[in-house]
């Protein structure tokens, strides 16, 4: 049995697409996943499964959780080891930041730097991003809320054709604990 974490992207927040986490714990329970968990409300659960297939898991936790609600949810799951390369690959001196100055947005494939070869990195500095293993690592330093890069490197020019969901540190770092074996 693997431990995995599923990220929902975009369900509870902004007032729309309301998911109880309840109804989340039961999907992933009636797909016959043991140990369910969520941390907070903004759509992160831990489980085990027995299989492997990341990509199948979010297929089917996302075709699950269509079927429950009114809209698409896209999902993306990651096992520990996953997560914990994604904290010690970090780029930026995270144990020197608060959490919510450093966010990881969690991407369905790799990318390269040519997708962001347009975007005028010194026009946003302080904040900076770097590319990672399916991941980019963001370092706002007046957190989201306020960052203009977030805004643009969430912009459909540089997302289109993937799925990404972004997670502030302190989330991540409970995501690695939560997976851990």
């Amino acid at each position: 049995m693997t431990t995995y974490a599923a990220l929902l992207r975009g369900v509870n927040v902004g007032g729309g697409r309301k998911m109880p986490m309840a109804e989340l714990r039961a999907a992933l329970e009636e797909l016959g996943h043991r140990d369910v968990r969520t941390y907070l409300q903004s759509g992160q659960a831990v489980f085990t499964a027995g299989r492997g297939d990341q990509e199948a898991l979010a297929a089917e936790l996302a075709e699950e959780l269509g079927r429950r609600f009114a809209f698409a949810c896209e999902v993306l799951v990651r096992d520990h080891a996953y997560l914990a390369g994604v904290v010690d690959a970090c780029p930026f001196p995270a144990a020197e930041l608060e959490g919510r100055q450093l966010h990881v947005t969690f991407l369905d494939r790799d990318v390269d730097d040519a997708r962001f070869a347009a975007l005028d990195r010194e026009a946003y500095l302080p904040e900076e991003f770097r590319v990672g293993d399916r991941a980019l690592y963001l370092y706002l330093p007046d957190g989201m809320g306020r960052s203009r890069l977030a805004v643009q490197l969430a912009g459909p020019r540089l997302t289109k054709g993937l799925v990404a969901t972004t997670r502030n540190w302190n989330t991540v770092l409970k995501l690695v604990a939560l997976t851990a074996p």
